[in-house]
């Protein structure tokens, strides 16, 4: 049984809107942060870099108090009003490439993530929730909506679609080409008849955003421990999503890019492949996989196709199948020494939306050694893993949609 509520969101003004929606902070180089910043009075990166105020770096919990302070000074000059009735918010992109998203913004229980009935198919770092943690509980609010999939619901897409119908509240596009509508959803009986269809799931999956959620859980946590009045209606106990049919949901991978052979040459680094690898050599032209369990190589200055050779590698789970844990129990670790994923510097990730030219262009200019391409996952094989308690590697999924931070602002 999902629990999914309505919220009362703090929004931008309808005439603003495209001028304060930002992607995440650390999306931006420093010179695009400087530029919007400095052109941009309503960016809502001037919230989530109050420093920049002061040409001054300030970091911990004196930034996250000045993060408050800007958000404050936000709404009170009329940048951000808040809605007077709890709602749910239709939400539509469609990105340059013509692929549609449609969903509901609305609040998720941090009790469902607890009971797992929210499922999690990728692994959190102790310090980045703690550190996230404390971080909302001095903002008071979450900006950027966590990713949530559900099985694709007839009774759900026929309410989305007749609140299209209607009058969108804001019509805006991006840089990056993607146009964004959302409609407010304030009406009792629909509200109801969604929240009755996410009760009888048993299930939703979090698609992006696992340190959100599980920070969003932890302050959930202390909350409660610390309210000795607690009911279970309080708004800490809810966290904001944007939840999508699984039918919209795209996957892309994230391929590799290795910074040395571990003291190997070449041919070294080749004969040892060739024991879990039929390789062949592709010349110079870029060269994709076709299906899992198949890999593409670019080394010195040549791309290779690598076939696993399935009497020699065991697949015991749903994990085992995944491409990027392949990789990693393949050839990573036991061949490159790559041991951890996340802190390794030796390693870097590209999402798959980039082509093959890109791992070439990085090889080639000498910065990496060699670069690995790889099939995306399906979200059935992302639901399977997360269904057995497994946890993907770092960086095994480049999800769409990519959401923006503060259209909607869910305050606890």
């Amino acid at each position: 049984m999902a629990k999914v509520i309505p919220f009362k969101a703090v929004r931008p003004t309808r005439a603003i809107v495209g001028l304060v929606a930002a992607r995440p902070y650390q999306s931006y180089t420093v010179d695009e942060r400087e530029s919007r910043m400095d052109y941009n009075p309503f960016s809502f990166l001037h919230i989530v870099n109050p420093g920049y105020k002061y040409d001054q770096v300030i970091t911990g919990e004196e930034r996250y108090k000045l993060v408050k302070n800007r958000y404050l000074e936000f709404k009170e000059d009329g940048v951000f009003v808040q809605d007077e009735t709890p709602s749910f918010y239709v939400y539509k992109i469609v990105n340059r490439h013509g692929q549609e998203f449609n969903g509901i913004i609305a609040a998720t229980s941090a009790e469902d993530y607890e009971k797992d009935i929210i499922k999690k198919h990728e692994d959190t770092l102790a310090k980045r929730e703690i550190t996230f943690k404390t971080y909302l509980k001095t903002v008071g609010f979450n900006a950027e909506p966590v990713l949530l999939t559900y099985p694709d619901n007839d009774i759900i897409s026929e309410i989305i679609k007749e609140t299209q119908q209607g009058y969108a509240e804001y019509e805006f596009t991006m840089t990056y080409r993607d146009t964004h509508y959302l409609w407010k959803l304030d009406n009792v009986n629909s509200i109801a008849i969604i929240q009755k269809e996410f009760e009888q799931m048993n299930t939703i999956y979090i698609a992006d955003g696992h340190h959100r959620s599980s920070s969003s859980y932890l302050l959930y946590n202390d909350e409660k421990t610390n309210n000795p009045e607690h009911n279970g209606s309080e708004s800490y106990n809810f966290f904001m999503s944007y939840l999508i049919p699984e039918s919209d949901l795209v996957i892309h991978e994230f391929n590799r890019l290795i910074k040395d052979l571990n003291g190997l040459s070449k041919e070294e680094f080749l004969i040892k492949l060739d024991e879990f690898y039929r390789i062949e050599n592709r010349g110079e032209m870029p060269y994709n996989p076709s299906k899992p369990h198949h890999f593409s190589m670019y080394l010195d200055g040549e791309f290779y196709s690598l076939y696993l050779r399935k009497t020699i590698y065991e697949f015991k789970t749903s994990l085992d199948k995944l491409d990027a844990q392949l990789l990693f129990k393949t050839i990573l670790q036991p061949i490159l020494g790559i041991d951890d994923l996340r802190n390794d510097n030796r390693i870097e990730y590209v999402n798959g939306r980039h082509e093959m030219i890109t791992i070439k262009s990085s090889v080639d200019s000498g910065q990496f050694k060699v670069g690995f391409g790889m099939c995306a996952a399906t979200v059935e094989h992302m639901k399977q893993i997360a269904d057995e308690g497994l946890k993907m590697p770092p960086k095994s999924t480049y999800i769409l949609p990519k959401l923006r931070s503060g259209i909607t602002i869910y305050e606890f």
